[in-house]
């Protein structure tokens, strides 16, 4: 996960950072190798604190962790149980669920890019471009293509001949658009049969004249049961990760 994050942000900027004027400070810090130009050991550090920086935000954006979080959110709403998993746990599963699923995209960005270039084999702009691809074909697999022509269209850009010319400031956003509808349907899905057994105990209070006792508190250890007995965390988790691995 740490070389993804060290790639993540590289990809992002894209050829504009690589391609423009890096400025004195960074032609400073460019020493000739026996391969080629290697970043200094200070320059190594300023870029690392800045990619701490956009940690969190890489983590959430280009990561199956929104997905993720936001169905387990709902799912823990509709069972009714306010804390129980805590936001701690629910936020630790999503976070390493999001490392499972981008694990092979790690390695094919380290492999392809960071590593010719930390051997001086490649150039940064050569290196920005091959740690693009295996992140460009991961989003461009759940970013649909109606949230993609939404920012071509924001954005002003040309109209793209393939995939291979979008550029990562459309598809990225076109990617969180598209996993936050698609974790939205999932909740609605999850709520559906939760919320038949709230109508139903509802009901059952109402017509027992029992119009001081909140439903809820009778629904909830029925929905609480159902979950367990059907092997709801194993059922929610393997539908989660078989959608990511499709």
């Amino acid at each position: 996960m740490k070389r993804l994050l060290v790639l993540l942000p590289l990809a992002g900027a894209g050829h504009a950072f690589a391609a423009g004027n890096a400025g004195p400070l960074l032609g400073a810090s460019l020493s000739s190798g026996p391969n080629g130009p290697t970043i200094s050991a200070p320059m190594q550090i300023i870029i690392l604190l800045t990619l701490l920086t956009l940690l969190p935000a890489a983590v959430m954006c280009v990561t199956p962790f929104l997905r993720i979080s936001i169905v387990l959110h709902f799912l823990r709403q509709a069972l009714g149980t306010q804390t129980a998993p805590s936001n701690q746990v629910l936020i630790g599963l999503a976070l390493f669920l999001s490392v499972l699923v981008m694990q092979p995209v790690a390695k094919d960005m380290y492999a392809n890019a960071w590593q010719p270039f930390d051997q001086g084999k490649i150039t940064m702009d050569e290196a920005i471009t091959k740690g693009e691809e295996p992140l460009r074909h991961f989003l461009l697999k759940f970013a649909r293509e109606k949230d993609i022509q939404l920012f071509v269209n924001i954005s002003h850009a040309p109209q793209p001949r393939t995939a291979q010319d979008l550029d990562m400031k459309v598809l990225i956003p076109a990617y969180i658009l598209s996993e936050l509808k698609a974790s939205f349907q999932i909740g609605t899905v999850l709520f559906l049969p939760f919320m038949v057994i709230d109508v139903v105990v509802a009901s059952l209070t109402v017509s027992m004249g029992m119009m001081q006792l909140p439903p809820v508190m009778l629904s909830a250890p029925f929905k609480i049961l159902l979950f367990v007995l059907v092997d709801g965390w194993d059922l929610v988790i393997g539908s989660l990760m078989k959608g990511l691995y499709a």
